[in-house]
């Protein structure tokens, strides 16, 4: 039967929840027939995780891959933190990271290939919603290369190795022992993924943030009711002490608590300098504020636990 009607997909499509060619497939191999299409839906598992994928996934794990070359770093949304303790779930999770070493964007990650299985990442997705039973969203991955750097990584919350609830990669680059700077590397994405600075530099931190926040401490600082030139003096005050707590290189040390961020990647015999980093925390932005308060988190973090 190869015109299938545009009210025998619509029809399909109430029933199971599936795509829209995803019906117009199983009413093309079904002559048209709705029962015997909502069982070959079924039997591929789309009709399930139809249905399931559209509910919103805010709970899930980081995972960071590394190797010669590449580190990755991927979140994977499930729907409630149980699942993601699961081992099924998090096999999914470093499946996904491993091949992330492989992809260069979020797209060619989803159509890599699962090894000993003929579907590509997408379609892996789809078959694990349906046999979990919850959704699951491949929300974002970045990958560094490390062909003249040094990457260091660090997971917090980490409920298996490579796996947790905030991931921090961090490229360097020194011409220090690598062994320092694999040190040093770790400690600065613990402070990362304490911190969560808006940029490296005050150079790096976008326009918009910036205007918006001087605006806002330009409106505060009339409010007092000061003449012009005391309000100026306010306003570069409140400045600095914004850099000191939202960039990279201003901030406070959180492993000596004493120590300018700058100034540490200065000690060591020759500087270090960041490249590059990224900080994701599992869920941020999904229907909820960006997670717990890691101030009160530091000591554990410094001790690795």
């Amino acid at each position: 039967m190869s015109n299938i009607s545009a009210s025998l997909v619509k029809e399909l499509r109430e029933k199971t929840g599936a795509g829209m060619m995803d019906c117009k497939n199983a009413l093309t191999e079904n002559n048209g027939d709705i029962e015997s299409s909502v069982d070959w839906l079924r039997t591929k598992g789309l009709a399930k995780a139809a249905k399931k994928s559209g509910r919103v996934a805010s709970e899930g794990l980081i995972a960071i891959s590394s190797s010669d070359s590449f580190s990755v770093i991927v979140e994977v949304n499930s729907e409630t933190d149980f699942v993601a303790r699961n081992e099924s779930f998090q096999n999914v999770a470093n499946t996904i990271s491993q091949l992330g070493l492989l992809s260069s964007s979020i797209d060619d990650l989803k159509i890599q290939k699962i090894e000993n299985k003929d579907i590509n990442v997408e379609e892996y997705i789809t078959e694990m919603i349906s046999s979990i039973g919850e959704n699951i969203n491949l929300r974002r991955m970045i990958r560094f290369e490390s062909s003249n750097t040094n990457i260091a990584s660090y997971i917090h919350g980490q409920v298996s190795e490579g796996l947790g609830k905030i991931g921090v990669m961090v490229n360097l680059k020194s011409t220090v022992n690598n062994e320092m700077v694999n040190e040093l590397g770790k400690k600065i994405a613990m402070h990362i993924a304490a911190t969560n600075p808006l940029s490296i530099s005050i150079e790096d931190i976008p326009s918009d943030i910036l205007e918006r926040e001087r605006n806002i401490l330009i409106e505060e600082a009339r409010e007092s009711g000061k003449p012009e030139e005391i309000i100026e003096k306010m306003i570069e005050g409140r400045l600095k002490k914004f850099y000191q707590e939202s960039v990279l290189l201003e901030q406070t040390y959180v492993i000596d608590g004493e120590s300018k961020v700058a100034d540490v990647l200065n000690s060591l015999d020759s500087p270090v300098e960041i490249i590059d980093f990224v900080r994701y925390e599992l869920g941020e932005g999904i229907e909820k504020e960006s997670g717990d308060d890691f101030a009160s988190e530091v000591d554990s973090m410094v001790s690795g636990n």
